[in-house]
């Protein structure tokens, strides 16, 4: 299996993932989407565990650049938030898929000790980061009504998750919109 294909079949496990949850596939679907026999599937990820490993590394590091690219991109906290909201917007996919910390959430409990400590340690990357980013808020003005900015963070993220949860039973972008409205208001 060449790089191009690895990168393929990872592409598909991670959509499938998050449009069907960490149970929703075999590695007979993924092989039989690519056009790939199963041994060629465990010869680069031997345990359906390996590769959900491979899928929240490789997450990890996209999510890790994408707040990069934000923080570059926009000086103010309001700005910032703005985009984090966006971000996690186009991880929607039209209402067809959740951000991938959030689908193994749902699924927590078929998922290696591995997997379950990178998903925590993702989430608290993120939140480190909105608390930054609120911190940052409360010197520059441009998010209204900060009260604690490490509270501020954990309502942020779970409002993100739920969003992204309502949006998906709704299939429907706009029910992600309504619920992150107020949140989007307080930037300036």
């Amino acid at each position: 299996m060449n790089r191009d294909t690895r990168t393929a079949l990872m592409d598909l496990a991670e959509h499938t993932v998050r449009s069907r949850g960490f149970n929703g596939f075999s590695y007979a679907d993924l092989a039989e989407t690519i056009g790939i026999r199963k041994a060629s599937i465990h010869y680069h990820f031997p345990t359906k565990a390996k590769l959900a490993e491979a899928l929240i590394e490789r997450y990890q590091t996209s999510l890790q650049q994408g707040l990069a690219e934000i923080e570059a991109a926009h000086a103010s906290a309001g700005a910032r938030l703005k985009a984090l909201i966006a971000l996690y917007r186009g991880a929607l996919h039209d209402g067809q898929t959740v951000c991938l910390c959030v689908a193994f959430s749902i699924c927590r409990e078929s998922l290696s000790g591995t997997v379950i400590a990178r998903v925590g340690a993702i989430r608290a990357m993120v939140l480190q980061w909105i608390t930054e980013m609120f911190e940052l808020g409360s010197r520059d003005g441009s998010v209204s009504a900060i009260l604690d900015p490490a509270d501020e963070a954990q309502a942020t993220l779970a409002t993100l998750e739920g969003a992204h949860l309502a949006a998906r039973t709704e299939q429907d972008l706009a029910v992600f919109d309504a619920a992150t409205r107020l949140m989007r208001a307080r930037c300036q």
